[in-house]
């Protein structure tokens, strides 16, 4: 059992989305949390261009409608870069930040 490697489910959610913050990569909790953040603000510049429509007014209706062109386009600007890139593991960015657990480290000095 002491040689046993940690397993995925002992990094919570949080914490994964933190070392893609801060360590090279982006991990996958890190990218569902992007992901989820850009469907909510879709959520807004839709209910945005709604507005604008309604009130007739063309400025605000431009305006809009270059904001949901910039945040498609960050969108599949990130989609793109990850696809050539690849996803990282938790794993591998907490050994990029020197965030092995202790125990881990312990028995890797043992051996």
């Amino acid at each position: 059992m002491e040689g046993k490697p940690p397993a995925k489910e002992d990094v919570s959610p949080a914490t994964a989305v933190l070392l893609g913050a801060l360590a090279p990569g982006v991990n996958g909790p890190t990218w569902n949390a992007l992901k989820m953040a850009f469907v909510m603000l879709g959520g807004s510049l839709a209910i945005m261009m709604g507005l604008a429509f309604s009130s007739s007014d063309s400025w605000l209706t431009l305006h809009v409608s270059f904001l949901v062109m910039i945040t498609l386009a960050l969108f599949l600007l990130l989609s793109w870069f990850l696809a050539q890139t690849g996803l990282v593991s938790v794993d591998s960015q907490m050994q990029d930040l020197n965030l092995v657990p202790n125990d881990q480290t312990k028995k890797e000095k043992i051996r």
